[in-house]
């Protein structure tokens, strides 16, 4: 047998591997499916997107350039100044990526230095694998820090080891949390940019979610400075792009232009066209409005529903996550397992995300309202029988 790399050997199966596979034999038997498992809602690619994608195909499609054009770039800069009121260069202080699961996984072989001693990646658990298994395959010390409701699912470095802290390299935070729905105060935001400032760590955060709201908009960490900070921000939620692979990270212009560098040595860049699709993407603000309008009348359907369960959960009112208790002295993953045989409905044990899930299940908000409510009375009388 070939040869395997020692963490790829050692890396446990993708979660969302063995959902799909659930699904699928669940499929095979020719029975209905509510999907509520990967976070990839069906409302369809407004149509200003869909028609920038298409005008934007070219005769000849040549090798994109990894930056990023600077018409994306400066679009994406003016969603920033008039989403945050932030102003950035897009020349040097923005960068395209592939959504930002590509650059959350390179971005450690960007700024790890393993033999001065500087190894470890800091990250959120329960969280986004993708944290951990980039950190793991460039040679570096993945460290998951466990939130939960006790610390308001707030990461808080300062509390860590000092050998630890010594140690870190880069610091993950993701607010809105992926998968509790937390968000983060304004005051806590602050002391973190202090903290990664003083330490020179490498701030990343992964702000994919901030435009999936209700009420109070969240902020932004780029809101205190842009100083030993890299924000990473996607079309794939806030504009139901995630199969255009498609977004970019923004922040001081130094880390940029290290990752700039790292970038094409990877060989990985935005097809032209769909850059042309995201700078419609972020020039308009209407779509993100009409999106979360919908998400709204779904989260209120099973926050009612929650509620009458009398299941205690979290993300009320950000993302399109719901994060609950499992009921009973059941584990997560046969709960789970249970009401997909039972009734179709597709969710996440808490224990895939990472420590801290324990006991704890994701609904993720993908199926169309009508289908959401055809899924609640399906659950409904699952949990009455």
């Amino acid at each position: 047998m070939s040869s395997v790399h020692p963490v790829l050997r050692s890396l446990p199966e993708y979660p969302i591997v063995r959902v799909e596979r659930a699904k699928r034999e669940r499929l095979d038997q020719g029975l209905e499916v509510f999907d509520f498992g990967t976070g990839d809602p069906l409302e369809p690619t407004p149509s200003l997107i869909q028609d920038a994608l298409k005008a934007g195909l070219d005769p000849v499609c040549r090798y994109p350039n990894p930056r990023g054009t600077i018409e994306l770039r400066s679009a994406a800069a003016g969603y920033l100044k008039r989403r945050f009121g932030v102003e950035l260069d897009p020349a040097t202080q923005l960068a395209s990526s592939r959504g930002s699961k590509e650059a959350i996984f390179h971005l450690p072989f960007a700024f790890l230095d393993v033999p001065s001693g500087r190894d470890t990646v800091v990250f959120p658990s329960p969280g986004y694998t993708v944290y951990a298994s980039g950190t793991r395959f460039c040679g570096g010390v993945a460290h998951g820090v466990p939130l939960t409701p006790d610390n308001d699912f707030l990461l808080e470095p300062w509390k860590l080891s000092r050998e630890v802290q010594e140690r870190t390299a880069i610091l993950w935070v993701n607010y809105p949390h992926n998968p509790s729905g937390a968000r983060a105060p304004r005051s806590y935001l602050e002391e973190l940019s202090a903290y990664a400032r003083e330490r020179q760590i490498v701030l990343c955060s992964d702000e994919c979610y901030v435009d999936v709201f209700e009420g109070e908009a969240p902020i932004s960490l780029l809101e205190f400075g842009t100083e030993n900070l890299i924000t990473l921000f996607s079309c794939s939620k806030r504009s139901g792009m995630t199969g255009y692979r498609t977004g970019f990270l923004a922040g001081d212009a130094g880390l940029i232009e290290t990752y700039s560098r790292l970038r094409p040595n990877l060989g990985v860049a935005t097809p032209l066209f769909v850059e042309r699709a995201a700078t419609a993407a972020w020039a308009d603000d209407a779509h993100v409005e009409e999106r979360n309008a919908i998400f709204s009348q779904k989260r209120a359907l099973f926050r009612d529903f929650f509620d009458e369960l009398g299941l205690t959960f979290w993300g009320r009112d950000a993302t399109f996550f719901l994060w609950f208790r499992v009921p009973g002295n059941t584990s997560e993953e046969d709960y789970c397992r249970r009401l997909l045989d039972d009734t179709g409905i597709v969710t996440i044990p808490g224990s895939y995300f990472g420590a801290g899930g324990e006991g704890l299940a994701r609904v993720a908000l993908v199926p169309p309202l009508k289908d959401c409510a055809r899924a609640v009375a399906a659950w409904r009388a699952w949990a009455a029988s």
